[in-house]
């Protein structure tokens, strides 16, 4: 008696699954265009479904409850954002939701990108909202967990092209491009990172070569230059430092062109007023550059200006009196 009624029950087990089956390959969602679903954490199975009826995915909330029970899915749906395909079907829609096929952003960090440039090429391409990236970068607490030496994240968002999930958390983020500089640091160096000042100080110098070089075989040259001033107690003199101030600092337009008025920019970045090194970051350095700091080649050189402005060469001197007589070269910044 026992077997025929568990005989009954396998019996009538299958025929639903295979009715489920069939009819959930039959069903087809009323919307026939993509649809952006989000999925928020904590979400449950109900208030999944209830979503997908209202997007126009699902026609019938019960039956997809009903197939999400039935192969034991309830609690596997994935918290994301999803681009989920027109005319999706429900066997479709539930392996995207409760596999994570996420919507994933592709996004290109270029070299010498500021902190505010990345938090809106990241909100451009739909993978943080900048306001929450800037709040993370920013993060004090944060960048001490990461082992960053200043206070906040700027010169340490490695500049690469990355694949985020659509909507993805900022510190997240945040965390993985930091993750990435100091795995490059630490290809390029070969060792784990320094002494956090000597490490700020590495990063400080690289972020100003990389806003002032423009052929990579320079980027050296232009790194010696900067290390035999602060060697001989010389100010930097860097443009990029007052480009710094007037855009990042004072939130004004990229400048064309810099006036003699602008290097008397009283502000601790400005390096014609004040000797030695800014006191954080100005950009966010590439491998060049950071080459370039890690391993600079010894010269003689003080001075360097442009030379072929179409293609960013410069001319390296010894002396001012070979520099002097030159305006300054301030375009590209």
């Amino acid at each position: 008696m026992l077997k025929k009624s568990s005989l009954r029950l396998l019996t009538l087990i299958l025929l639903a699954t295979a009715i489920l089956g069939i009819s959930c390959e039959r069903e087809k969602p009323a919307n026939t265009q993509e649809v952006r679903f989000v999925v928020e954490k904590g979400s449950s199975a109900n208030a999944v479904a209830a979503a997908l009826a209202r997007a126009g995915l699902v026609r019938n909330k019960a039956f997809f409850l009903a197939l999400l029970k039935l192969r034991g899915l309830e609690d596997d749906i994935k918290a994301g954002t999803y681009r989920i395909p027109g005319g999706s079907s429900l066997s479709s829609l539930l392996s995207i939701l409760t596999e994570g096929r996420v919507s994933q952003r592709r996004v290109t960090i270029p070299e010498g990108s500021t902190l505010r440039t990345i938090a809106a090429l990241l909100e451009d391409a739909g993978v943080c909202e900048s306001p929450a990236f800037l709040d993370a970068a920013g993060d004090k607490d944060l960048a001490q967990a990461l082992g960053l030496p200043g206070s906040n994240f700027e010169g340490f968002l490695y500049p690469d092209t990355y694949v985020f999930p659509e909507d993805s958390e900022a510190r997240k983020v945040a965390e993985r491009m930091v993750a990435r500089f100091f795995s490059k640091y630490q290809e390029l160096s070969g060792h784990a990172k320094p002494e956090a000042r000597v490490l700020l100080d590495q990063v400080i110098l690289a972020s100003i070569v990389e806003r002032e070089y423009r052929l990579a075989s320079e980027a050296g040259l232009i790194a010696s230059v900067f290390k035999n001033r602060l060697a001989l107690g010389m100010p930097l003199q860097s443009c990029a430092t007052v480009v710094y101030v007037i855009t990042e600092k004072l939130g004004k337009e990229h400048p064309s062109v810099l006036y003699y008025s602008d290097l008397k920019i009283p502000d601790p970045y400005n390096s014609y007023l004040h000797r030695g090194l800014p006191p954080g970051p100005i950009s966010n350095p590439g491998q060049e550059a950071l080459k370039a700091v890690l391993d600079t080649p010894k010269s003689e050189y003080l001075y360097f200006r442009i030379k072929d402005a179409t293609i960013g060469s410069h001319r390296f001197s010894k002396s001012f009196e070979e520099h002097t007589g030159e305006t300054i070269p301030v375009k590209g910044y």
